[in-house]
C-alpha cells in the first residue's frame, strides 16, 4: 500500500522511535488514547499493548479497510475503535460517547482528564491540530507528536518566541524528546522530525476569574490570542508599536514597566508571563 502524497503520509517504520513515543506517554490500562492518523497501525499495536483503550482516527478509505482487518480481534474486544475521518473536522465531545473502563474510574477521574493524545501527523496540519486540540474544551492531558524538527525547536527549544510558541505554552509545557531521522518513515520526508510531548494540557490561566482582560466584549481566551497576533503583526516593528493600536502608549509604557519589559522590546523577546500581563 503506497503512502498518499495529498494527504501528508509518511509512514513510520522504526521501531526504536515508536517504543519512545509509546515511553513518553507513559500509559497505563487506565488510559484512553486518542491516535491521529494510524496509518499502518506500527504505533497501534504498541499503544494496545500499554493502554486501556485506543481512538484511532484516520482518513485514508483504503487505510480504514486495511486496519479493520489487521485489528479485527480488538475492534470485536472494543480495545480499538476505528474512526473514518478527518481530525480536523472531528467533534471531540463525541469522545464522551466512548464508555469509560469502569463506572468508578469515570466517578474518580472524569473523562476529558484520562485520554492522551498520540499522532503521527502530516506536517501540513501540525499549526491547526495543534490550535484545535488545545483550545478544545474537552483537552487531553498529554499529547506526544511526531512533528517536522524545526517546528518542535520552536516550540520547545528557541529562546526567542512566536505566535505558535505561545499558543503551545499557554496551554501546557512543551518538551523536545528526540530528533527522528528521515529514514525512519517510508517514504522517508525531505526534512528529519521529532518527538514533542505536551504535558499538563489545561486552561487553568483563562479559567482564572482574577485576570480581568483588558480587550472590551472579549474572554480572556480571545483576549490573548488578539494581543500576541497584534504584537507579531510586523516583526521588525517595537512591540509597543505594534500594540498602539489597542492601547495608547501611555497605557501600554505603564503595562510594560510593571512586566519589566523594556521600551525596545519586540515581541519574540517576551516570555509567556509577561505577555500574561499585557492582556
Amino acid at each position: 500500500m503506497k503512502a498518499k502524497k495529498s494527504l501528508g503520509q509518511n509512514f513510520l517504520t522504526a521501531q526504536s522511535v515508536v517504543d519512545k513515543i509509546v515511553e513518553t506517554a507513559n500509559l497505563n490500562k487506565e488510559d484512553i488514547v486518542l491516535e491521529v492518523g494510524p496509518g499502518k497501525g506500527v504505533l497501534t499495536k504498541a499503544l494496545l499493548e500499554k493502554a486501556g483503550k485506543v481512538i484511532a482516527v484516520e482518513k485514508d478509505d483504503e487505510l480504514i479497510t486495511y486496519l479493520k482487518e489487521e485489528f479485527k480481534d480488538e475492534i470485536k474486544d472494543e480495545k480499538l475503535i476505528l474512526v473514518h475521518g478527518d481530525i480536523l473536522t472531528f467533534d471531540f465531545k463525541s469522545l464522551l460517547k466512548v464508555a469509560p473502563l469502569s463506572a468508578s474510574l469515570r466517578e474518580e477521574r472524569p473523562f476529558p482528564e484520562i485520554f492522551k493524545i498520540v499522532a503521527n501527523i502530516p506536517y501540513y496540519i501540525t499549526g491547526e491540530f495543534l490550535r484545535k486540540t488545545l483550545s478544545s474544551d474537552i483537552q487531553p492531558t498529554q499529547m506526544v507528536l511526531l512533528v517536522q524538527k524545526e517546528v518542535a525547536e520552536r516550540i520547545a527549544k528557541s529562546k526567542k518566541e512566536s505566535i505558535l510558541s505561545l499558543s503551545v505554552k499557554v496551554y501546557g509545557e512543551p518538551k523536545y524528546i528526540q530528533t527522528v531521522k528521515a529514514g525512519s518513515f517510508s517514504p522517508a520526508p525531505k526534512v528529519d522530525s521529532a518527538i514533542l510531548s505536551i504535558e499538563n494540557i489545561s486552561k487553568d490561566f483563562f479559567l482564572n476569574t482574577e485576570v480581568r482582560p483588558r480587550c472590551s466584549g472579549l474572554d480572556l481566551e480571545k483576549c490573548f490570542f488578539k494581543v500576541i497576533k497584534t504584537g507579531f503583526a510586523h516583526k521588525r516593528k517595537l512591540l509597543i508599536n505594534n500594540l498602539s493600536v489597542l492601547k495608547s502608549k501611555e497605557v501600554l509604557q505603564k503595562a510594560f514597566s510593571k512586566a519589566n519589559i523594556g521600551d525596545m522590546a519586540r515581541a519574540e523577546d517576551l516570555a509567556l508571563e509577561q505577555w500574561k500581563q499585557l492582556v
